[in-house]
């Protein structure tokens, strides 16, 4: 890419393509489009087509993507096959067909089998089954890998596929129905904090901007109450779902964001591919190579921002894969490495979700 280039980054306002946005904004380069959900749903394919025609970006980031917690994930399983899978074709096909030079897809690192080994190299890939709670969205995602695959091959096209670890940073998801884990710990501990001090002003005002299912900040004080405490955010306790016993890797959005706009700069699909015998496992884990529990993070969460309550696990709601860290030997042997650890990751979200209500 030159600073000139076209760029077209799909999911410009989530979690990721903000950051990747950003990160490009502040290398210095100029030319962007971008669509709203709004303006461009990338799951109409004739929309998609006629968009890639009348503006024939030359990179694009597909970072666009329907998202969520185990919650999400185990309630609403054919949304999340059905509209990641569509958006995928519809980008990656119309990026073929009007010559697009390079397209990054960015995964999950959820796609490898709930038994992989860990930490989980690439090619662990499709050697077992799934973790169960959120197969529907892991399988789509694999569907993207094998596309990208298969497009560079058939095709000579130039797309590589990332897939990051458990993200977490600015723009992130705080509605407790559909969040990940991390911001919505953060949300329920400090609703909790808020609970426990009779803090009812910041909690009206944070309902306010995230509503928790119908309920605002102008419902009353019964109704707030009650609907906080279907959620596990009581006077003096807060429940998380879970064991707490899961060990999981976290990484800083904007650092996905810099590992992305560095492979898209740098890496090529020839760089990836193996030179002999079958392609498979071209892809890239993103990530830290460091994990801690759910109840660590917690509890690290919990000192932050000041809680004197208790926290408690229901063991009764599932855990998930127990184990989910990434082999980053590739990325690493790429040139690529961290630098934001967990412990200023979370004072940065919590002071981002402060600031932004």
């Amino acid at each position: 890419m030159n600073k000139e280039s076209k760029i077209f980054v799909a999911g410009h306002r989530g979690l990721v393509g903000s950051a990747i946005l950003k990160n490009l904004q502040d290398k210095g380069y100029t030319n962007f489009v971008f669509r709203t959900h709004t303006e461009l749903d990338l799951t109409d394919q004739q929309a998609v087509n006629a968009f890639f025609e009348a503006e024939k970006p030359e990179y694009v980031f597909l970072s666009a993507a329907h998202v969520g917690g185990i919650m999400a994930n185990s309630r609403y399983r054919a949304d999340f096959i059905y509209i990641n899978l569509m958006i995928q074709n519809n980008v990656i096909h119309a990026s073929y067909k009007n010559g697009v030079k390079k397209l990054l897809f960015l995964g999950s690192t959820c796609i490898y089998p709930c038994e992989a080994p860990q930490p989980m190299p690439e090619d662990c890939l499709l050697t077992s089954p799934l973790e169960y709670t959120n197969e529907p969205y892991a399988i789509a995602k694999i569907a993207g890998i094998k596309m990208c695959e298969s497009y560079n091959l058939q095709y000579g096209t130039n797309y590589i596929a990332v897939m990051p670890t458990n993200l977490y940073g600015p723009n992130d998801n705080f509605n407790l129905e559909t969040s990940h884990v991390l911001p919505a710990m953060i949300r329920k501990i400090h609703l909790g904090k808020c609970l426990f001090e009779r803090n009812f002003d910041f909690i009206r005002k944070d309902l306010d901007f995230r509503p928790v299912e119908t309920i605002s900040g102008s419902a009353s004080e019964n109704e707030i109450i009650a609907v906080l405490d279907k959620y596990g955010i009581r006077e003096g306790e807060v429940e998380l779902w879970g064991t707490g016993k899961p060990l999981r890797e976290f990484l800083w959005s904007e650092e996905m964001a810099d590992a992305s706009v560095y492979i898209m700069e740098h890496i090529d699909f020839a760089d990836v591919r193996q030179k002999e015998g079958e392609v498979r496992n071209t892809h890239i884990n993103i990530g830290t190579g460091i994990e801690l529990s759910i109840k660590d993070v917690a509890t690290l969460i919990k000192e932050k921002i000041g809680y004197k309550g208790d926290l408690k696990f229901n063991s009764s709601k599932p855990d998930g894969t127990l184990r989910k860290l990434t082999d980053v030997t590739k990325l690493h042997s790429l040139g690529w490495h961290h630098s934001v650890e967990i412990n200023e990751g979370v004072e940065r979200l919590y002071k981002w979700y402060l600031e932004n209500l």
